[in-house]
This record gives structure tokens, C-alpha cells and sequence, in this order.
């Protein structure tokens, strides 16, 4: 260090100043506006949004991919998220896109999007670990959607650790996220799924990333959902449904055609629920099993539904009702592989649980959807108007709703009979009758 000045002579007139490369300046331009200014100045425009040519992704996007955003797409191993990446950009059509995997070679991504039915005319591939030669690659090409499969198998130089440890891959995801802004290109990097469920690495990973998306399903079932756990651009409570097949994932853009079975008419222990995710609604069948406890201990089983929710369900039926459950084993399903969590849905749980209980079959041209609290009342439920028309869609004749929004609706135009319930026994009194 020097600590005289060759020019003038004197001591201790050196300051030490810190100069900002142009990129990260820019970054920075980009992500604050300097001096405050008051909120009613600021000019909002609307978000310019890429279309990805798929309904359901565009639909958990909120609409499209944002240019210079970066996206999280997270899942269990072989679920189909490589599958959904590759498929989206495929189906781009004239506009450049790029694939960066540093799971598979370039001969298996040829295999794959062999199988899958779009255009990769446009499609560049890369299989590459090394962040700095992907980056390159990107200034190279230019492409417009960028997907990098996954952020566990890619590395930085910039810092000595394994690759796939928490350091790496939180350097990695910030660099790509100043890589995005600075160069207006939007980032889809494929996040594993550690043991307890969630995604893998530092949960500073999902701080960072402007939209997280969930792919989950049962492999048993071809049915998978893409949900959205964090979206800076959109709602989180969008819902995507594919169906797996041999060509790849195919959209399901009626649910409730696909999710209802048309052998349910004389079985007990089923019992349909009118369910609305974000601002979809669609037909889910619940189904029941009640039976004698072979062991001391009442077991209580519940897939696709919180099983909290169910152990209380089952205590407001016994103590509301006067149903005995006690002795007795109680499992519960949500037809095709769905995870549902409209509390909506409450009284078609407890109708199937009675349903099965009593071995009697339910009307099956009745649909239910009403919340039930702790008191047995039935409570009002959101959008109950697209509920109605969604089950006057499939052919139902009657739907069981809250008393409470009934007094609100216009029962003539919806087309089908609506009939408000106040308490768990006057729906069960409906459904059952002597």
C-alpha cells in the first residue's frame, strides 16, 4: 500500500473507492430507482408477458412467462419435471429457446424429445455443469426461455465446494438471477425434492427466485398437478392438471369429466364435492370406508385430505350427529391422486363417512359443498356461483349449499335445483331418507 503521494508528496492522502463492474450497476439500476419518490408518482405498467402456447402453465404463471424472471420448478424424482420443461419449450415454435442439463447427455434429450409431440426446430440443447460455460452459451445464442436442468448439478468456479452443496447452489441461483435482469432473458431452473418433501438446498433458493412451482402426483396415477407456492407476478392459488402418457403430459382442461366415475350409482361410501382451485371449479369424488376395528386402536386414513381435518370432521359427527365412530376403522380417498384443500369439501367427507357407515348409497345426481365448523353448522364457501354452474355442466339435478348464500342467489337461473342446508343434520336428512 502506499501511503505518500508521488505526485504532491504528502502522507496519508489516499482513499480507497469501490468500482462497480457496469453489469452489476446496471442490476442495481434496474432493481431500485435511486432517489424515493412518492407512491402516487410511481407509474405502474402492466407486466409484459411471454406466452408459453400451454393453457394450464400459463395459467399458474398467471398468465405467461415475465420477461428476466426466474422460475423454480420443483418435484420428486420422476415425476415428469424434465418432461414439462422440455414439452414447454417445444411447443415455442418460432422462438429461440435453450436447454441446459446437467443430468443427461445430449443423445438422451434426443430420445426424449422424440417421444414428446412438438416442434424442436428452435430448441438448442447443451449438457453442460459448469455455470460460467452455460452463461456463456446463453450470450452466444440469445435465446428467449432458458431452462437449466437442475440447479443441484451445476456449478460456480467462483467458489471451491462440491457441487450440489448449500453453497453452490445459492451462488449459483443468484448469479442466474443477476444474469436474468441484467439480460431481460427469463430463467427456468428444475429443483429436486429432499426426504421430508420440500425442495432441496437452502431455503434461500426460494427467496431468491421470483416464482415457485410445484409438480406433485401420484406415480400410480397419470394424473399431476403443477401448483404455485410463491409468484411475485400472480396468484399462488392457481391449479395446472396433466395427464401422462407416452407423447408426454397432456392438458386436462376438464377435470371434472376425468375425475368423476360413471360406475359410483348404487355404491355407498361416495359422495361428490363441488371444489374451486384459484378460480377453477371442478367435480371430485370423495370416497369412504367404514369398518369394524380389527385392532384395539381405530386406525383413521386419509389420501389427498389433511387428516387432521378428517379426525375433527369425525368428531363433530359423533358429537353433533350422534354417530358412534369410536370402534371403527375410517379411510378416506380423493378420487384420482388429487390433493384437495377447500375446506368446501367438508360436507362431502362427512356424507361419504355417514354414506359408508350406514351402507347406503348417496343420490348420484347430488353434488355437496359447504365447510362444516365445529358446531355442526354448515358454513358459506367461496364462489359458489361457479360451483353451481359447474355441476348444472355435468348433468347433476341437485346441489346441497350453505342456507346462509342461498338467501343471496337467484335459484332460477341456475339451471338445476339448489337446496340450503344450516346444520350437518339437515343435509343428512336430504341425502338419506327413510
Amino acid at each position: 500500500m502506499l501511503g505518500r503521494c508521488p505526485v504532491c508528496g504528502a502522507w496519508g492522502t489516499y482513499e480507497e473507492e469501490v468500482v462497480e463492474s457496469n453489469q452489476k450497476s446496471v442490476f442495481r439500476s434496474q432493481k431500485s430507482a435511486g432517489k424515493p419518490q412518492r407512491l402516487q408518482d410511481v407509474v405502474a405498467t402492466e407486466e409484459m408477458r411471454i406466452n408459453m402456447h400451454n393453457g394450464e402453465f400459463n395459467r399458474v404463471l398467471g398468465g405467461g412467462l415475465v420477461p428476466g424472471s426466474l422460475v423454480l420448478l420443483g418435484g420428486e424424482p420422476g415425476i415428469g419435471k424434465s418432461t414439462l420443461a422440455l414439452q414447454v419449450l417445444m411447443q415455442q415454435g418460432e422462438r429461440k429457446t435453450f436447454y441446459a442439463s446437467g443430468e443427461e447427455s445430449a443423445q438422451q434429450l434426443k430420445l426424449r424429445a422424440e417421444r414428446i409431440a412438438g416442434n424442436a426446430e428452435n430448441l438448442y440443447i447443451s449438457a453442460e455443469t459448469s455455470l460460467e460455460r452455460i452463461l456463456e452459451q446463453v450470450k452466444e445464442l440469445e435465446p428467449e426461455i432458458v431452462v437449466i436442468d437442475s440447479i443441484q448439478t451445476i456449478g460456480t468456479e467462483a467458489i471451491d465446494a462440491s457441487i450440489g452443496s448449500l453453497s453452490q447452489v445459492r451462488e449459483c441461483a443468484a448469479r442466474i438471477l443477476e444474469f436474468a435482469k441484467t439480460r431481460n432473458i427469463p430463467f427456468i431452473i428444475i429443483g429436486h425434492i429432499n426426504k421430508e418433501g420440500a425442495l432441496a438446498g437452502p431455503k434461500v433458493l426460494e427467496h431468491i427466485v421470483d416464482t415457485v412451482l410445484q409438480f406433485e402426483g401420484d406415480q400410480q396415477y397419470v394424473y399431476r398437478i403443477l401448483r404455485a407456492q410463491k409468484n411475485r407476478f400472480g396468484s399462488t392459488s392457481e391449479l395446472g392438471i396433466y395427464e401422462m402418457q407416452q407423447d408426454g403430459l397432456r392438458e386436462v382442461t376438464n377435470p371434472s369429466e376425468l375425475l368423476l366415475s360413471t360406475a359410483r350409482e348404487g355404491l355407498s361410501g361416495i359422495a361428490i364435492a363441488a371444489a374451486v382451485e384459484g378460480v377453477r371449479p371442478f367435480l371430485i369424488e370423495v370416497q369412504a370406508l367404514v369398518s369394524s376395528a380389527a385392532y384395539g386402536t381405530p386406525q383413521r386414513s386419509s389420501t389427498g385430505f389433511d387428516g387432521r381435518r378428517l379426525n375433527m370432521l369425525l368428531a363433530v359427527l359423533e358429537k353433533r350427529v350422534g354417530f358412534k365412530l369410536l370402534q371403527k376403522d375410517v379411510f378416506l380417498n380423493i378420487a384420482g391422486g388429487l390433493r384437495v384443500q377447500d375446506p368446501a369439501i367438508d360436507l362431502a367427507v362427512l356424507a361419504a363417512v355417514l354414506s359408508s357407515n350406514m351402507d347406503i348409497a348417496l343420490d348420484a345426481g347430488t353434488c355437496l359443498c359447504g365447510e362444516v365448523g365445529l358446531a355442526g353448522e354448515i358454513r358459506p364457501v367461496n364462489r359458489i356461483e361457479q360451483r353451481i354452474q359447474e355441476a348444472q355442466k355435468l348433468g347433476f339435478r341437485r346441489i346441497l349449499i350453505p342456507a346462509e348464500q342461498l338467501e343471496r342467489l337467484d335459484a332460477r337461473k341456475a339451471g338445476i335445483e339448489v337446496v340450503g342446508v344450516k346444520k350437518v343434520t339437515d343435509a343428512f336428512r336430504l341425502l338419506i331418507k327413510p
